[in-house]
């Protein structure tokens, strides 16, 4: 095992350890050498105060044998001590988290048979987190140790799912390391306890579609299909996510494998296709167009259909060619109202959207004088909208420079709303 230094800036020493003794530097030269003989006649002459000696952040020598890669005390010390295997430091890492950051990624690290027996000694360790809720297979998977990685989720397979503070699992991990070592491979070949209960946490299939991984995706499907519908609190379920960034070839093999999900809405209330007309993202609105040709049916909790959403965010290049579809798919659309009352038209005018509403009014099939249900048209709306942003305009120029700079930062709004209307 590689050297690993230990940290020894005396301002991290928790204060639970600043009345521990501190190991001294003949442990350290033994440890550091692996002189077996010369540790256990010291530790005969401080036998009762082997499991409290530490270092300034809280390393027993147990963990300091684990970072010099010392076999034969490593073995003594969990023979001898086994609350050293489930002591914590000052991070509250075990010695089996240092273990898991031994490794180089770029070289096959086998676990000595002392950290294998240390594991079999007490396997509780495996689940211990650190400050950062990482497990020692986390850290393992971050490392990119993937022989200890793969021993211990052959021991304990439940922890490929057990997530850090970030939500993130060795499995999400393995995922966004791009399949390091093949650490995936073995992951998944993993029998959860629950059986194929949905894990909490962030997705491995969103992880693999933020790679534009095809193949991860791939390897996830063949072995874990299930994983496919879990969903993302923001970023909803695998086909919102690949529809809002785009990514073609993952919306194609995640409709064949995954079809439902173009039937869910996410937390917004948009189903996937509004996601990709909310992009402009004309490719992927083709391919569910091709394989649901009944966009009308579509309709977010505002309802609101793909021509509304695309209007809204000035989506032109989605607004031509949905225009230019089939006029028996179109015509449910030019002028459907929303819950609001609200046609794609309103939408563009109310949002500022100049070039959206051109395409629209220039369509005969437009309907321009429909009123939503605050009994106004696209053109009161715009109007209206004119006439708020006059008044902002002179009441900010009879402003000073500081009162300007003031009043921008208050009136800040998210491009979803606006002051006067709701839709």
């Amino acid at each position: 095992m590689d050297r690993v230094e230990i940290n020894i800036d005396q301002n991290s020493i928790p204060r639970d350890h600043m009345t521990i003794s501190m190991i001294d530097s003949q442990f350290y030269k033994c440890v550091r050498r692996d002189n077996i003989e010369d540790f256990k006649s010291r530790v005969l002459l401080q036998k009762h105060l082997i499991e409290k000696l530490v270092t300034p952040c809280g390393n027993t020598l147990l963990h300091v044998a684990v970072s010099y890669g010392s076999d034969e005390i490593i073995a003594y010390l969990t023979k001898e001590f086994p609350v050293l295997i489930t002591t914590q430091n000052s991070q509250e890492d075990t010695v089996l988290h240092l273990a898991a950051r031994e490794g180089k990624a770029e070289e096959d690290t086998v676990p000595s048979h002392a950290i294998k027996s240390l594991v079999e000694s007490n396997p509780s360790v495996v689940r211990m987190t650190n400050e950062k809720g990482n497990t020692p297979l986390h850290e393992a998977v971050i490392k990119g140790n993937g022989e200890l990685a793969i021993f211990l989720a052959s021991k304990d397979p439940e922890v490929a799912y057990y997530n850090n503070k970030n939500g993130r699992s060795p499995l999400y991990l393995a995922v966004e390391n791009g399949n390091k070592k093949g650490i995936l491979d073995d992951l998944l070949k993993s029998k959860r306890e629950d059986g194929d209960a949905l894990p909490k946490g962030k997705s491995p299939v969103h992880a693999a579609i933020e790679r534009r991984d095809i193949g991860i995706l791939k390897k996830i499907v063949e072995a874990k299909p299930e994983l496919l519908r879990l969903t993302d609190e923001e970023l909803g379920n695998s086909l919102h996510y690949a529809s809002s960034i785009g990514f073609l070839e993952g919306v194609q093999f995640l409709l064949d494998k995954f079809l439902n999900g173009a039937y869910e809405r996410n937390s917004e209330g948009n189903y996937p296709i509004h996601i990709a007309c909310k992009n402009d993202y004309v490719d992927v609105v083709k391919e569910y167009l091709d394989i649901f040709p009944y966009p009308k049916e579509f309709l977010n909790k505002k309802g609101q259909n793909i021509l509304h959403v695309a209007a809204k965010y000035g989506n032109c290049n989605v607004i031509s060619y949905i225009l230019k579809q089939d006029p028996k798919l179109v015509e449910p659309l030019v002028n459907a109202t929303d819950k609001f009352g609200n046609t794609p038209l309103h939408l563009a005018a109310c949002f500022g959207r100049p070039m959206a509403s051109f395409l629209l009014v220039r369509d005969n099939r437009v309907e321009r004088f429909i009123v939503n249900n605050e009994n106004w048209t696209p053109y009161d709306l715009v109007e209206q909208q004119s006439k708020i942003v006059e008044e902002e305009f002179d009441k900010r120029y009879e402003m000073t420079a500081v009162e300007r700079q003031q009043f921008d930062s208050k009136k800040s709004i998210p491009a979803d709303e606006t002051k006067v209307f709701t839709f």
